[in-house]
């Protein structure tokens, strides 16, 4: 089954994506899942197990480079 993770990462920095954005990023790009990269989180597309696992990553990552809050929304690909 294929699966999409929308993440977004605050606090919001004004004009900047801020480092705990940025190590989610780059920890969404480690996965082996497809990201797109927005100006605030980013959306992970592939199989499952590899989504659910990015996304432990992505919220380790994140919170251990200052993120406030990390909302994850999951659905199905169809």
């Amino acid at each position: 089954m294929e699966l999409r993770a929308e993440v977004t990462v605050e606090p919001f920095v004004p004009g900047s994506r801020g480092p705990h954005v940025e190590a989610a990023s780059a920890a969404a790009r480690r996965s082996g899942a497809a990201v797109d990269v927005g100006p605030f989180g980013d959306t992970l597309t592939g199989e499952s197990l590899a989504v659910v696992q990015a996304i432990a990553t992505v919220l380790s990552d994140a919170f251990e480079a200052g993120a406030t809050r990390v909302t994850v929304q999951v659905s199905t690909v169809r």
